[in-house]
């Protein structure tokens, strides 16, 4: 049942936010052309879907829950791509809404990607992490002294 709440809220929450939403800006606005940078948009998409999946597989697994804010993980998750980023599924969404704006060169998808990723911290900062500090006390507060939250470090 978990996997399935999974699945489900894979497609409603980042497939909202990296597929619907900006496939509906795609119809009008200003373009910037991103001439030969437009190639990035593959390995974009490819890296920040691989990202996404692997990360909502370490929940299923490791976790033992959904990413859904409403069945949250039973289980500190710190392997994966959690190893290197805090929010990896974020991430992933991020690299694909890049690739779209580089792959269709309209405007509005890069100020979309600039909005979420404002709202996305927000979120992360204000509800997401005082709610693991309070569920996981010292083990991820160790946890956020060793990880950053969005670009990793790599030694």
């Amino acid at each position: 049942m978990t996997a399935l709440k999974s699945l489900l809220f894979l497609f409603v929450a980042p497939g909202m936010v990296a597929g619907y939403i900006p496939l509906a800006l795609l119809r009008s606005g200003p373009r910037i052309e991103t001439g030969f940078l437009a190639y990035l948009a593959f390995p974009l998409w490819l890296v920040g879907g691989v990202i996404l999946l692997w990360s909502f597989w370490n929940f299923l697994i490791q976790g033992r829950g959904t990413p859904a804010p409403i069945d949250p993980p039973k289980e500190l998750v710190a392997t994966g791509f959690y190893r290197y980023v805090r929010n990896p599924m974020y991430v992933g969404v991020l690299l694909m809404l890049i690739g779209h704006f580089l792959w269709f060169e309209f405007t509005w998808l890069i100020v979309y990607a600039a909005v979420a990723f404002l709202i996305v911290h927000l979120f992360v900062t204000l509800y997401e992490e005082p709610t693991l500090r309070k569920k996981f006390g010292a083990s991820y507060e160790q946890y956020l002294q060793q990880v950053p939250r969005w670009v990793p470090r790599f030694k």
